[in-house]
């Protein structure tokens, strides 16, 4: 918790240094969503099932916060849902946009004791324009990972290209990093997006990590996914 307040603290320094620069107007935007399976970091956090998604974003000028939730299924009683929260800001450094913040996820029927669901993490990442292509980079640390696995560092490199009008490829590559475990992994995705009208996507997209061994849930898969924002 103290690591927690110091990020946000820090984020909220960063935001109040930058206000000179930020539109004197407050944004908020939505999104929800259906997927076939919701996958986070090359893992299935449904047991290969569907899952319904949504979530409220808020700007101000370079400043961001929200909340976005999906039903999970880790294969126990609990938890059944997770919730997410996170701020931070978006400068842009010439010609790279940075994203520097702070996520925590959240768990229904977490009781908080050791081996708990959930944590949070510090995010720091960075993308810029290379022709019709943008390409990024980005890393997540956690002082106590979910379930007691200590200090856990993902980091990856993604890009994405439009192709046709309406129709945008991207990929990613991470690796995910844990202090208290041998469950160290590589994964990897690559996909198209559809915009079917300019507030609703289509994404259909190939998932998969070097460590089958660690369960089905690690296994290659095919992930259809439908989502609206407004």
């Amino acid at each position: 918790m103290k690591a927690m307040k110091i990020a946000l603290a820090a984020a909220a320094a960063t935001v109040a240094l930058s206000g000179a620069a930020m539109a004197d107007e407050l944004k908020l935007s939505y999104n929800i969503g259906v997927t076939s399976d919701y996958v986070f970091r090359g893992v299935s956090q449904t047991q290969e099932d569907p899952a319904v998604q949504g979530g409220v974003d808020a700007t101000y000028g370079i400043g961001y916060a929200g909340v976005w939730a999906s039903n999970v299924d880790f294969g126990t009683n609990d938890p059944s849902a997770e919730i997410d929260f996170y701020a931070g800001v978006r400068p842009t450094v010439g010609d790279t946009s940075l994203d520097l913040g702070v996520l925590y996820y959240s768990y229904t029927k977490d009781k908080g004791a050791p081996g708990a669901y959930s944590y949070f993490e510090v995010k720091a990442a960075a993308s810029r324009s290379i022709g019709p292509a943008t390409v990024g980079l980005a890393a997540y640390y956690s002082p106590e990972y979910s379930t007691d696995l200590g200090k856990a560092l993902y980091y990856e490199v993604n890009g994405a290209i439009p192709v046709m009008d309406k129709l945008t490829v991207s990929a990613a590559l991470g690796h995910q990093e844990f202090d208290k475990s041998t469950g160290d992994y590589a994964t990897w995705n690559i996909g198209a997006t559809y915009a079917v009208t300019d507030k609703l996507g289509l994404d259909l997209r190939y998932h998969d990590t070097d460590e089958h061994g660690l369960g089905k849930i690690y296994g290659s898969r095919f992930v259809v996914s439908l989502k609206a924002a407004f």
